[in-house]
């Protein structure tokens, strides 16, 4: 079990999609472009610029509860994530973010430093790649099974930019090696939308799946003493499936989330029935044009 939270807390990081987390809308490069040329006037200057246009994205987000792919391990905590982001219209993107529990000691227990590139292709650029290296900085006293993760996506997005779906891949590698898959799918509802502001619904349906190493005990006598042997044994299974529903409110270069979310983690090898899990978050994000 203990491989396995270690990995959710991972894969936090590792992929948009995260198992647990519902950070603050991170929007693609290409995305932000979007929306400064609904909102800028003068039009001809910014396109003369876009090749060098390049942003910071400083976010912080709240959960009033914590879950380890879904899964609840006992303890009442909250956490936050804050993070970094710089993005360039050439598609380069940068990051460093970091969690903190309410309850754990420490209280700090991770950094993660991350670099990618993505693009748009296709004739109508309605498709996406990306890929990112990502290395994670512990400050806890675990036998902490992986260090670094590569990840590497697809998208696809309609014309009216207002429906997507991504399927992710990510390789865990450090003392210990891991993979991931996860499937990421949301709608976006216009609720208001004026030339400073916007709100909007964007319900999302997350599902991870992914490999895990379970060690097992099995106990026999010889010449009237017990013994006990322990083998492992690798299994690939879904982990967790999650919905988030995020409101979300824009003005200028603020942004705001308020959502709810569950989790319906499903019982692999050694575990049993698990329980569906629920918890609020709320993010605040400022968009800088550098």
């Amino acid at each position: 079990m203990k491989k396995l939270f270690l990995l959710a807390i991972l894969f936090t990081f590792a992929v948009k999609t995260h198992a647990q987390d519902t950070s603050p809308k991170e929007q693609e490069t290409d995305e932000i472009i979007d929306g400064l040329l609904e909102k800028n006037q003068n039009i001809d200057a910014l396109l003369k610029s876009i090749s060098k246009l390049q942003f910071l994205y400083l976010s912080m987000n709240y959960n009033n509860k914590t879950y380890f792919s879904g899964r609840d391990i006992g303890v009442n905590q909250y956490n936050l994530t804050p993070k970094i982001s710089y993005m360039h219209s050439s598609g380069i993107y940068a990051s460093l973010s970091g969690i903190y529990y309410g309850e754990f000691d420490p209280n700090w227990d991770l950094t993660t430093a991350s670099i990618g590139f993505g693009k748009d292709f296709g004739k109508q650029k309605k498709l996406r790649y990306n890929g990112s290296y990502s290395r994670y900085f512990y400050n806890n006293s675990l036998d902490n099974a992986y260090n670094n993760v590569i990840n590497a996506g697809l998208a696809f997005r309609n014309k009216k930019r207002n429906f997507s779906s991504q399927l992710s891949l990510s390789y865990l590698f450090g003392n210990q090696d891991g993979l991931q898959i996860a499937s990421t799918n949301y709608l976006l509802i216009n609720l208001i939308k004026t030339a400073k502001a916007q709100l909007s619904l964007k319900p999302q349906l997350s599902i991870v799946a992914g490999n895990q190493t379970i060690e097992l005990a099995r106990n026999y006598f010889f010449n009237g003493h017990p013994i006990t042997v322990y083998t492992t044994n690798s299994t690939f299974d879904l982990i967790n499936t999650q919905i988030n529903f995020p409101l979300d409110f824009n003005y200028k270069s603020f942004d705001f989330e308020l959502g709810y979310n569950f989790n319906f983690p499903n019982a692999i090898q050694g575990e049993t029935a698990l329980k569906n899990t629920s918890y609020f978050n709320f993010s605040v994000a400022y968009l800088i044009n550098l």
